[in-house]
């Protein structure tokens, strides 16, 4: 190991309580965090992060689709930066970790750095990504998306929350809009540290994950149209209901996942009927289908089987039947030689660690089309997430930066301390 990074480490009290002192902002209901993106509650967390970043030293850029960039300069101006982070936005019903934790261990990487006097030869550079959550305007991974080219900015701008909101006025309203434009900001490496979201860390009790693949996605929303009628006088045997397509269909979804195992995944996430109400047959019914597989045949076979069967249960009850593709990423390989950096790491820190597969999608999805990539899990209790009751330790928080931090060092080549 080098001499230097064997003396290095990062502070985990200080990553712990800026944690916590992020998860003062947009608190949940029950103990989480309800911080989307581009409510004020999310302009406030960037904004204290903008702060903590300045005073450490460093300076921030935001480019049109509110990404912020924090950077720590290098020794030589010309050398590309190396790239660590994640999101700050969450879930309605969030937790305080999911996506924080990558953006505030690279802030304490970049603390630490200062403190221990070493110097790099490539910038460092701290990530925080608009709307990777995609619950309040889909898709998810959106702004890193249009940094990496997958999606047009305008058509991102004209996106809208299920109030009818654009995320264009959005950004606006809460002042993030930068000058950059999105994409014209080369990488030499980028890595995310997040937290499992899954039980198989914690299951097999090894605080570190060194993910070399991300399973691939297809989201899909169906709308179902029948016929509204009364539910007391209209016979069963005619009625069009929208409701019991949707039922049937939520059926075939978990069938199908079933039948593609192993390493196959599908749900039916949000759905509404209308008009909704007590009595009255459902006339319509709208719901998003979640397929996941890291192999892109099995989730080829998935998609074609749901929009088949799917169209014959429609066909039988009479509904009309429209599909929506939301999302579609495919399985993801990291790069090996970023993989190699966070093993390498782990293994001279003496932390043992797994290779694994991410069941959730990420930033670092998008960006491993443009950049090498590679991403670092930490356990989470009873793999719970998406969730207010979210939970890791400060120790699992603090290993897994230490992990970074010794990655992103090698990557960025020390030149003296």
């Amino acid at each position: 190991m080098n001499d230097i990074l064997s003396n290095t480490s990062v502070n985990g009290d200080r990553l712990w309580e800026s944690l916590m002192d992020m998860a003062k902002i947009g608190p949940g209901v029950a103990g989480g965090n309800n911080r989307q993106t581009l409510t004020d509650a999310d302009s406030d967390a960037r904004h204290l992060f903008k702060k903590w970043c300045e005073a450490a030293g460093m300076s921030v850029k935001v480019d049109q689709m509110g990404n912020m960039f924090a950077r720590q300069e290098g020794e030589d101006p010309e050398a590309l930066p190396v790239m660590v982070g994640s999101h700050l936005d969450t879930q309605p019903t969030g937790g305080k970790y999911d996506g924080v934790l990558g953006v505030l261990a690279g802030l304490e990487i970049i603390r630490s750095l200062k403190e221990s006097g070493i110097k790099t030869r490539h910038p460092i550079e701290v990530v925080n990504w608009t709307n990777e959550e995609g619950c309040r305007f889909s898709p998810p991974m959106m702004s890193s998306g249009v940094f990496a080219g997958i999606y047009d900015k305008d058509w991102a701008y004209d996106r809208t929350d299920s109030a009818g909101a654009r995320f264009g006025d959005e950004i606006r309203r809460v002042g993030w809009v930068g000058d950059e434009k999105p994409g014209h900001h080369p990488l030499k490496a980028y890595f995310e540290l997040h937290i499992e979201q899954g039980p198989i860390l914690e299951d097999a009790g090894v605080p570190i994950g060194v993910v070399t693949h991300g399973q691939g996605s297809i989201w899909t929303r169906i709308t179902l149209t029948g016929k509204e009628a009364h539910t007391g006088s209209t016979p069963m045997d005619r009625r069009v209901n929208a409701g019991l397509g949707m039922a049937r269909i939520t059926t075939v979804v978990d069938e199908i996942a079933h039948s593609h195992a192993p390493n196959a995944v599908g749900a039916v996430g949000s759905c509404e009927i209308f008009p909704n109400s007590i009595n009255i047959i459902p006339g319509k019914a709208v719901f998003t289908i979640d397929f996941r597989s890291p192999d892109q045949a099995k989730l080829n076979a998935m998609q074609e089987e749901l929009e088949k069967r799917s169209t014959e249960i429609a066909r039988e009850i009479g509904l009309g039947i429209e599909f929506e593709q939301l999302s579609n990423v495919a399985p993801v390989s990291f790069d090996p030689e970023c993989v190699r950096c966070l093993s390498d790491a782990a293994k001279s820190l003496n932390y043992e660690y797994l290779e694994i597969v991410s069941g959730a999608g990420h930033d670092a999805f998008w960006i491993n089309r443009v950049a090498p990539t590679a991403m670092i899990m930490c356990p989470c209790v009873d793999g719970l997430s998406h969730n207010e009751a979210e939970e890791i330790s400060p120790e699992w928080a603090a290993s897994s930066t230490n992990v970074l931090y010794h990655a992103v060092l090698e990557m960025a080549e020390i030149i003296n301390a």
